[in-house]
């Protein structure tokens, strides 16, 4: 009988919800020193520079402060930094060098887990937590729901007003005018409040609307599936609907457990996702699993058809771009490994 991930129901307590958000392990051993910035492209060699400099302004404000009115100290305004730009041009490693370079504690997450964690905790429960931290790093900012976007708005406000500094990359609509551009002029309109403390760095470079996804791998039959899943001893091999209801159970915030420790995830009866609900929880553990570099094998349909056409045309469409990005891109380090 294979492990399945419907079997696995991880709980994670409370008090590491905050503790968890770190870096993918594929950014552990980055640093400002190993991002080699493009000669072609000098934006990239700036946004180096204004990195450095923001994390060496996080250090000061945590250990400074000021005198208030009868000599107590109290935090200084936290620093705000923004980092806008395309696909690939290197924000997520400078997100990343900032987190390893400033004092502890510090958080890193996405948006999207930034807001599972929010929902988890409760919103003065999260401010409890995160008011202590140098700094919070968020990957992927996110524009595409008004709800979630003021939510984070007045968190980074109660924030930075303690003395958090705020590191944000930008996270734009594939089919959006003028891309990375019109991303900071979005980013600053929605956290109005904040927008004097954030300095925003433009990184430029190849524009992802001339990199074409990769074709995606033939599917394979069921019988090799499971001779597959046979061969790598703790893969899991689960039939696809049985997962997508499993999701449904379990906060999102707990996809991260819900993987860890599998060498290999197998699915069978692959199929395009039947409503929204369904489709942004596959495109949360298509991220846990890419953070974990865990291959996917599947039979059924293409993993380039797990989003229809409808969906690919809607308000979602970046995150559903990217997680069939990284779908395909595990997808084919299992072929490659077999």
């Amino acid at each position: 009988m294979h492990a399945r991930l419907v079997d696995r129901s991880p709980v994670v307590p409370a008090d590491q919800l905050v503790a968890q958000m770190v870096p993918p392990a594929m950014f552990d051993e980055v640093s400002f020193a190993s991002y080699i910035p493009d000669p072609a492209e000098p934006s990239q060699a700036v946004a180096v520079q204004k990195a450095e400099e923001f994390s060496k302004r996080v250090g000061k404000i945590r250990s400074g402060g000021r005198r208030g009115l009868f000599g107590k100290k109290t935090p200084s305004t936290g620093a705000g930094l923004y980092l806008d730009g395309g696909f690939g041009v290197g924000k997520t490693h400078l997100l990343a060098s900032i987190y390893h370079s400033v004092p502890s504690p510090k958080a890193f997450g996405t948006f999207v887990e930034l807001t599972h964690v929010v929902g988890a905790l409760g919103f003065n429960k999260a401010v409890e937590q995160l008011s202590d931290h140098s700094v919070l790093c968020i990957d992927e900012f996110e524009l595409d729901d008004p709800g979630d976007t003021m939510l984070v708005s007045r968190l980074l406000s109660e924030l930075s007003a303690r003395g958090v500094s705020i590191v944000a990359t930008s996270n734009t609509l594939p089919g959006q005018l003028g891309e990375g551009r019109f991303a900071a002029q979005d980013f600053l309109r929605e956290i109005k409040k904040l927008g004097s403390i954030f300095e925003t760095i433009r990184v430029d470079g190849p524009d992802y609307r001339h990199r074409d996804l990769p074709p995606a791998p033939d599917p394979i039959s069921s019988d090799e599936l499971l001779d597959r899943a046979d061969a790598i001893p703790g893969a899991t091999l689960d039939d696809f609907d049985a997962l997508c209801a499993h999701l449904s159970t379990l906060h999102p915030s707990r996809y991260n457990k819900l993987v860890e420790g599998i060498p290999a995830v197998f699915l069978d009866g692959v199929h395009p996702a039947d409503d929204q609900s369904v489709a942004l929880r596959l495109v949360v553990l298509a991220d846990r699993l890419y953070d974990a570099s865990i291959p996917v094998t599947v039979a059924g349909a293409k993993l380039d058809s797990i989003f229809t056409p409808e969906m690919l045309a809607g308000g979602y469409r970046k995150k559903y771009l990217r997680a069939t990005s990284r779908l395909l891109a595990l997808s084919r380090f299992e072929v490659a490994a077999n």
